[in-house]
């Protein structure tokens, strides 16, 4: 698992940059060109089957993800400005820079398919966003395996905080368990009826036994100081 993240390339921050920008202002150029085709209400939400079960306004409707992805992106390039460790962010900023793409692009792409879908096509939702997350997942892996001690991005605990060596096997840890999620997460694709708790199960138990390793392995440092 550790040779298979190794593999992913990073990505710097002014390419980051200009690839996001790109993205958004793509996402806001869609919407404006596509609203007066779309309906009054649009299909906004699928539910666990994949099937349609919520809407809202078409402004909101075509406007409302690209208006999401401006905040996110504020707050990503915000993060390593203000947290108080954030020469610990240098450390892994490539890692940290391509995950903001990953996202930004993940949300434009359930921008897409939600507008593929209000403007006549139909396919499952769930199926299509399988793959998405999977690739999420894989990468949220390497990131985690590569962040260094700060207190936004990674598996913050009291544990992880409080000590640099709990906090790096945490995270070597919970990097191979995340990848191995978002492995598990595609075979959803194949297992379409079990999909969705292909991808759910496997993130939260990672997630959950992420913070209780890191507990248990803080308890065995403070015993091995006394």
């Amino acid at each position: 698992m550790q040779k298979l993240l190794s593999t992913i390339p990073i990505i710097n921050m002014r390419l980051s940059n200009i690839v996001i920008t790109a993205v958004i202002l793509l996402s806001f150029a869609i919407g404006i060109y596509l609203y007066p085709q779309m309906p009054d209400n649009m299909i906004s939400h699928w539910n666990a089957a994949g099937q349609p079960d919520g809407f809202m306004p078409k402004f909101w409707g075509l406007f409302l993800m690209p208006i999401i992805s401006v905040g996110m992106f504020l707050l990503f390039l915000a993060i390593p400005r203000i947290d108080p460790l954030k020469q610990n962010i240098d450390k892994f900023r490539g890692y940290f820079d391509g995950m903001i793409v990953l996202i930004i692009v993940f949300l434009f792409y359930i921008f897409m398919l939600s507008i593929f879908w209000n403007i006549g096509f139909t396919f499952s939702m769930i199926q299509a966003l399988v793959p998405a997350l999977g690739l999420l997942f894989i990468y949220m892996g390497l990131l985690v395996s590569k962040a260094k001690r700060n207190w936004f991005i990674g598996i913050r605990t009291p544990w992880t905080l409080s000590s640099e060596k709990v906090w790096d096997k945490t995270h070597s840890l919970g990097g191979k368990m995340f990848a191995a999620s978002g492995i598990i997460a595609l075979f959803g694709m194949l297992f379409l009826d079990y999909a969705i708790w292909l991808v759910l199960v496997p993130v939260l138990f990672s997630a959950i036994y992420a913070m209780v390793y890191s507990y248990f392995e803080y308890r065995k440092e403070t015993k091995r100081k006394k």
